[in-house]
């Protein structure tokens, strides 16, 4: 028998360290001086992330990393490959955070960049954003490049051992993906996902309806802006394609989840963990004391630790 738990300790302001309090708070005096989100153009927020002025630091660029484009449903899809210095034990596909609205494949250069250093190649899909391009789009692109993956992936990289995941809304469209190549074309080519702080619930869970005002790093006003920019024009929470929560999970990978106590969106990731064990899939779950939203984006022990977790599961997968 299979049991997902969580040491309640976890959740307590004494399992935090010190240097996990004092990213927090630097974070949140950070983004007290900052405009809210509803008042600035997202072209700007955009610019000012690629530019290293965005709430998460600008890791270096990956000199591993070169830019392609696949075809989507709307026309070319960019993406971002890096490869390992010897032939690929596997592939990741890999979809960013950022409220379907923000964030790029080059903000995740860090964590892509030692993934490939590990030995697996990282596609990281740029896939539609909103409010410009919203929903069906995001999750069009981002099944687009699962089957190009799926149909090129061995030639290309030498390899059938494909894994898929991302973080925040990424964690989201990987599971998308995975449902869509289940039901739409009978395909199960993913052997494990890596799922770190998703959003699966857009009608909010209760963790980000209660949050409150607080900017570390999100707030509940800002998970609601991002949701009316996804589905701006098309789309109801209550449908398994946009809140994969409610979806049938049967037949899926084996699946890490990770979330921050500190994070709006930590029931998502204790929900979602749970029902994908109860639909008969293999789950792993970690909660990281005090850790904000997307914590392996930051500094510190905590955020390594996040990181080298996430490393492991894909390297072992």
């Amino acid at each position: 028998m299979s049991v997902l738990s969580i040491d309640p300790h976890l959740f307590t302001d004494a399992a935090v360290a010190p240097d996990t309090k004092l990213v927090n708070a630097a974070i949140v005096k950070a983004l007290s001086r900052a405009p809210d989100l509803g008042l600035v153009p997202w072209a700007v927020v955009r610019q000012a992330r690629l530019s290293g002025k965005g709430t998460f630091p600008l890791p270096p660029e990956s000199p591993r990393a070169r830019a392609e484009s696949i075809e989507g449903p709307r026309g070319p899809v960019p993406v971002r490959i890096y490869l390992p210095d010897t032939v690929p034990t596997g592939v990741y596909l890999h979809f960013h955070g950022g409220g379907w609205t923000i964030g790029s494949a080059r903000e995740e250069d860090g964590l892509n960049d030692a993934i490939a250093r590990a030995g697996l190649a990282v596609v990281s899909v740029d896939y539609a954003l909103a409010p410009e391009t919203p929903y069906p789009a995001a999750p069009d692109d981002c099944e687009a490049a699962a089957l190009w993956l799926v149909r090129e992936g061995p030639s290309l990289f030498g390899t059938e051992r494909f894994l898929i995941g991302g973080e925040s809304a990424g964690a989201h469209l990987a599971v998308t993906t995975l449902l869509r190549l289940r039901d739409r074309h009978g395909l199960r080519p993913f052997a494990a996902a890596s799922l770190h702080a998703g959003c699966y619930d857009l009608r909010l869970t209760p963790s980000a309806r209660n949050w409150g005002e607080e900017r570390l790093v999100l707030n509940t006003a800002d998970i609601e802006r991002f949701v009316r920019n996804y589905l701006r024009l098309d789309g109801e929470r209550e449908h398994p394609d946009i809140s994969p929560l409610l979806a049938d999970l049967r037949g899926l990978p084996k699946a890490q989840f990770l979330v921050g106590t500190r994070d709006p969106l930590v029931d998502d990731t204790l929900f979602m963990a749970n029902r994908w064990l109860a639909s008969g899939n293999a789950a792993t779950l970690e909660a990281f004391p005090g850790g904000c939203h997307v914590f392996t984006g930051f500094i510190g022990t905590l955020a390594d630790a996040g990181r080298a977790r996430i490393l492991e599961f894909l390297r072992a997968a």
